[in-house]
């Protein structure tokens, strides 16, 4: 056990004296001490309940002879932080998170850990924590909200703005768009960044099965997290340790996954930087060729119509999981923290997956794949687009550019906007923002006043799994490192081509060298740890993390 370095008797008493004041009894100190990570907080719904799912993974952890330990880290709320600068902070909270969980980790230590997460930068912080620590490990999801009155959510929010400015709803309209729109614990209600993860977490081994499609105020969400306690012992007495379940075909299992749900594409910066932490070798050139000829079988929001809690009552993703295995698009061999593999976790479930929000894989809402990597001179590191193939599969057109998100909102609902329109929204990378923030503000903005389908938009920035439309994020090498990004000028023309996976500035090499020679990289000041994070982060092709090394 690592904790005999603060349990033992006699030699650590001092420190089992710190533990008897927190109310340690005498047999305690002969038990595996599970540390519960928590991520509750009461600045956003999709974390407000989350210390009480903490206490019932502690009766779980208890109930089965081991010690658990209740500690708490931060979290950010994307839903308040987008569209202003609180968004800067929101990627970097992922890794304060996940220092903050190895730092507890270390410090105390722990023998194993549990952690629970709710809104996005949640489920990765926990997850690259535990894999820093290398211990008996299991993730959580905190669960989904339900959809609010109409069916509508955050995202219903953000697109009634533009819709406002437009002059297409009134003022009480949109006000009563936001008093019922969100209602009660739990995360965005759609296919976004938290329930992509969460599904995410369930197909990398890391979660117990179905348990990633569970609303947050559930007996059953309930119930996950006390089987969750009672299952650590399991992996504290095999040494099953988290570099034990997460390796490059159990995260190639989950990117195909949210791939054919047409998830969020924040699941690729995320899944990069976990493969990063775990020093396996796994690239977009990878992640491209595994997705590219998959289809788009789920009618899930953003682009679809229907949200996590009809996919719960439908059965979940069990069904769905075990057809993929048998058809051997996934990888089920692969150990999870049940002690058994994927497959083996799901040998009493039958095939019948398809319903009304899940279509026949031979038979698919779309063709090819929502989510296409893209490469070409405006991004030869590679960038990522989500095109539901509503607005089209190829773009061309000419370019309006912005060096903030801020000035984009500005001018989208103040002007009218040009068909065949590419918005460039630049200086807002890992760097450049610094922080890479999310564009669901203008994306929104786009559907709300109308044009969704006939203007596009480019960022090195990322998108809110909530965004959709013709957009394009994660542009490498950004702008702020002098990527091409940074020497389009307005009425520059670019071509988006998701079919043949290529993204072009059309401008000749003479010409892209002469702008380069005179560019002015745009400098925004910033201070304490948004300085640190543009100093140290990395490109967001190997997943924006801080680089330690």
């Amino acid at each position: 056990m690592k904790s005999k370095l603060i349990t033992e008797w006699p030699n650590k008493a001092a420190n089992r004296a710190m533990l008897r004041a927190i109310g340690y009894k005498n047999n305690d100190f002969n038990k595996f001490q599970v540390g519960i990570a928590s991520t509750w907080s009461n600045i956003t719904p999709c974390n407000n309940h989350i210390n009480v799912l903490a206490k019932a993974v502690e009766y779980g952890v208890n109930s089965n002879l081991c010690k658990g330990i209740i500690f708490n880290t931060i979290t950010v709320s994307d839903g308040i932080s987008n569209g202003n600068l609180g968004m800067k902070y929101s990627l970097l909270s992922r890794d304060i998170i996940s220092n903050s969980i190895e730092v507890v980790g270390k410090a105390q230590n722990i023998d194993g850990i549990i952690s629970i997460g709710g809104c996005d930068k949640n489920i990765p912080g926990c997850i690259i924590g535990m894999c820093n620590l290398d211990i008996p490990s299991i993730f959580i999801y905190g669960g989904t909200i339900l959809p609010g009155k109409n069916r509508t959510d955050i995202v219903s929010v953000f697109e009634s703005l533009g819709k406002f400015y437009n002059k297409n709803i009134s003022e009480k309209q949109l006000l009563n768009i936001e008093k019922y729109s969100i209602i009660g614990s739990g995360s965005c209600s759609g296919m976004y960044t938290a329930n992509s993860m969460a599904i995410a977490s369930e197909c990398l081994g890391i979660s117990l099965p179905n348990s990633s499609i569970q609303n947050a105020q559930s007996v059953n969400k309930i119930i996950n997290c006390i089987n969750s306690g009672n299952l650590i012992k399991i992996l504290l007495n095999n040494n099953i340790t988290i570099r034990k379940i997460i390796n490059k075909e159990s995260i190639v299992n989950s990117i195909k996954v949210i791939s054919l749900l047409g998830g969020s594409t924040n699941c690729f910066i995320h899944l990069l930087a976990i493969a990063k932490c775990l020093k396996i070798n796994l690239s977009l050139k990878d992640l491209q060729f595994e997705t590219n000829n998959l289809p788009t079988i789920s009618d899930l929001k953003p682009s679809g119509n229907f949200f996590i809690s009809d996919l719960i009552n439908t059965g979940g993703i069990q069904k769905f999981l075990k057809f993929l295995i048998d058809i051997n698009l996934i990888n089920g061999d692969l150990l999870t923290i049940t002690g058994n593999t994927l497959k083996e976790n799901l040998k009493f479930i039958k095939i019948n997956y398809q319903s009304k929000i899940l279509k026949n894989i031979n038979n698919p809402i779309k063709k090819t794949n929502q989510i296409k990597i893209l490469f070409g001179n405006l991004s030869i590191n590679g960038c990522i687009s989500k095109i539901s193939g509503k607005e089209g599969e190829i773009f061309f057109g000419k370019t309006l550019v912005f060096n903030s998100e801020e000035e984009s909102i500005n001018y989208i609902y103040k002007k009218k906007i040009k068909n065949n329109t590419i918005i460039i929204i630049r200086y807002e990378g890992p760097k450049g923002g610094p922080g890479m923030r999310e564009m669901l503000t203008p994306s929104s903005a786009l559907i709300g006043v109308g044009v969704k389908n006939s203007v596009a938009l480019i960022t090195d920035g990322r998108f809110s799994g909530g965004s959709h439309g013709f957009v394009v994020g994660h542009v490498s090498p950004e702008a702020y490192v002098g990527g091409v990004i940074s020497l389009i000028n307005k009425n520059d023309l670019v071509v988006i081509d998701t079919i043949n996976n290529f993204i072009n500035l059309l401008l000749s090499k003479k010409e892209l060298k002469k702008r380069l020679n005179s560019i002015k990289i745009v400098n925004k000041i910033v201070f304490g740890i948004l300085n640190l994070y543009k100093k140290y982060s990395i490109c967001s092709s190997k997943g924006a993390l801080l680089d330690y090394e």
